[in-house]
């Protein structure tokens, strides 16, 4: 039932608390689209034991928030042997519940929907840290509870209706956006060059540290070829490897801006990606792209990104090389402004409220 004509829809909002990767901000976003749509009643909960009240100043104007004052580990030990606690017993009733980030809560009578992002972790289970060792099972229930699951990609639609064995008009593809933002985005100034100790020129890698992000196959490259700039680390628990390597930190969106617009070329060396966010930030601010030759990068990029089979050295030196030495004309770069625009939030909303009313029908 909906209340006054409006879908009502409960978000797990927890991955707005804290620094946000790109999990954080795709539920940001989705939260701000959902919560400018008339049609749409939208509150969000936090699973977390202490903090669960930040929500309340991170979410849009005028959204509902709600907690679960339980640790999340405690709820998905829950959730993995059947349906309690049940998520109307701390937030009410609602039609859809929407598990953002690979969990769907448990719940009375709402329809659920799900996001699953990637399936990295059935590929390389030993490298989950040990509070998530539940986790492929726990996605696997949950996607078969859910009445609809959401990926960022065809690329992960396909791999999810194989692999978790459901059927593909229960899986729907919600395509990640990007802020308008990023086409008026400007390299950094004197100021924050000197804040960020930035080098003059230099190559980028946006996200954090971690084992499917490959930075040893980047870091290997880039030792061997003395020729080329700087490589800037952007993103959390990154560390120094060498004097050309300078990690920043987890940055704000303008600081991120700024330092994705003044790149020489943007390196995503990853191992696997549901989609690669950052390939269409740097083209919206006219920064060549290098990336690994997976199925969600060669469908985000649409053939504007210099492709490179995964773990050849030589082939990511090269690129690397070429991505300095033959600036890209302007009307190339108009062409991969025109494909960064087609993917905006509001399409991913819109996607995504299609998925809720399917659910409920």
């Amino acid at each position: 039932m909906t209340t006054k004509g409006r879908l009502r829809v409960l978000l797990d909002g927890t991955p707005l608390l804290g620094d946000r990767t790109g999990v954080g901000r795709y539920t940001a976003a989705l939260a701000e689209e959902l919560a400018s749509m008339p049609e749409v009643d939208m509150r969000a909960v936090a699973f977390t034991l202490r903090g669960w009240r930040k929500l309340r100043k991170v979410l849009p104007h005028g959204s509902r928030a709600r907690g679960m004052p339980v640790s999340a580990r405690l709820l998905r030990k829950c959730w993995l042997r059947g349906p309690f606690p049940p998520i109307e017993l701390f937030a009410g009733f609602t039609d859809v519940v929407h598990g953002t980030n690979f969990v769907l809560p448990a719940s009375l009578r709402a329809a659920g929907v799900l996001t699953v992002h990637d399936l990295a972790f059935l590929d390389a289970p030993e490298e989950l840290p040990p509070g998530d060792r539940d986790l492929p099972e726990l996605v696997r229930r949950s996607a078969h509870r859910a009445a609809m699951v959401c990926t960022p990609s065809q690329a992960v639609a396909d791999v999810v209706t194989e692999r978790l064995d459901l059927p593909a008009e229960r899986v729907t593809v919600t395509p990640l956006g990007i802020d308008p933002a990023w086409f008026t985005a400007r390299p950094p100034g004197d100021q924050v060059r000197k804040r960020l100790g930035l080098p003059e020129e230099y190559l980028l890698f946006v996200g954090a540290a971690g084992p499917r992000k490959r930075l040893d196959w980047l870091l290997k490259a880039h030792d061997s070829a003395v020729d080329l700039p700087p490589l800037v680390l952007a993103g959390p628990g990154h560390r120094a490897a060498s004097g050309r390597v300078h990690p920043v930190g987890y940055l704000s969106d303008v600081d991120l801006r700024n330092v994705v617009a003044g790149a020489s070329a943007l390196v995503l060396p990853s191992r696997d990606e549901g989609f690669g966010l950052p390939v269409l930030e740097a083209m919206a601010c006219d920064v060549p792209v290098v990336c690994t030759d997976l199925p969600a990068l060669r469908e985000v990029a649409g053939g504007h990104a210099t492709l490179v089979p995964f773990g050849d050295l030589d082939a990511l030196r090269l690129a690397l090389t070429a991505a300095l030495r033959e600036p890209p004309t302007p009307a190339t770069l108009a062409v991969r402004r025109a494909h960064a625009g087609e993917y905006t939030w509001r399409r991913c909303a819109e996607a995504t409220v299609a998925a809720y009313r399917r659910a409920t029908a």
